[in-house]
């Protein structure tokens, strides 16, 4: 039963992440905020660490560069840390780490 409760709560975060790569460059930046923070939020809530973690770090880039392409890099990952069974402490340092090398840090 708990396997499938998490398993719509994935999907749900899935579809939100999807919903906003395709409001790519249609969406204000205002509401880019207010979905990535939702998400922050629910993965929080649900113990998926790793996208909470690429969710802030989103926002924080959000707030400092605003709009840009470097959104969907987000986004892929995010994508990706929602399916990772792993939310630990070293799947946070490894997707970090993923971000960091796609943009070039």
């Amino acid at each position: 039963m708990q396997h499938d409760a998490m398993t719509i709560v994935r999907s749900g975060l899935r579809q939100r992440i999807d919903a906003i790569a395709a409001q790519q460059g249609h969406i204000s930046l205002s509401r880019i905020c207010e979905q990535v923070d939702l998400i922050r939020l629910d993965a929080r809530t649900y113990g998926l660490e790793p996208v909470a973690r690429l969710a802030s770090t989103l926002e924080t880039t959000l707030a400092t560069d605003g709009l840009g392409p470097v959104i969907l890099s987000y986004l892929d990952l995010m994508r990706d840390a929602v399916e990772c069974e792993d939310n630990g402490p070293e799947a946070i340092t490894v997707y970090m780490a993923a971000l960091s090398t796609r943009l070039g840090n």
